[in-house]
């Protein structure tokens, strides 16, 4: 604040309203303490929504836009932990393919669910979901 930084003061601002607009969702008081899966969840929900809002305003030719967003993301990626590299999940998921003693694309779901569950919040979506495609060919 002192510093005068208004798009990480606005993130800041956006991420307590966030976290106590949660706290209220799962019926509690606004000055209830959040537990850290959740404060993670709710960080990676707002940053979810800055990664679709730029490209939404990139498809309407909107760079001022996305210009601020990208800045706002940079600011929450500061609180979020790193995610795994695809060479990770690669790994992770061919295990696990092997475990569950899936050969063939229809069990396509059941792999991605089983993956989602033990990389929940360690790897990002979209890019277990490459992985999956990638060794099921």
């Amino acid at each position: 604040m002192l510093a005068k930084n208004k798009i990480k003061l606005d993130v800041l601002r956006g991420i307590s309203a966030a976290f106590t607009n949660e706290l209220v969702a799962k019926g509690k008081k606004p000055q209830d303490e959040l537990p850290d899966e959740d404060a993670l969840a709710v960080v990676s929900r707002l940053a979810k929504q800055r990664k679709d809002s730029i490209e939404q305003f990139k498809k309407g030719n909107r760079e001022d836009l996305v210009k601020e967003e990208e800045e706002q993301l940079a600011v929450l990626a500061e609180y979020l932990p790193t995610l795994m590299g695809r060479a990770e999940v690669e790994k992770i998921a061919q295990a696990k393919k092997e475990e569950l003693g899936i050969t063939d694309k229809s069990k396509q779901g059941l792999l991605m669910s089983a993956l989602m569950k033990d990389l929940k919040g360690k790897a990002d979506g979209m890019v277990v979901k490459e992985v999956v495609e990638s060794i099921l060919k």
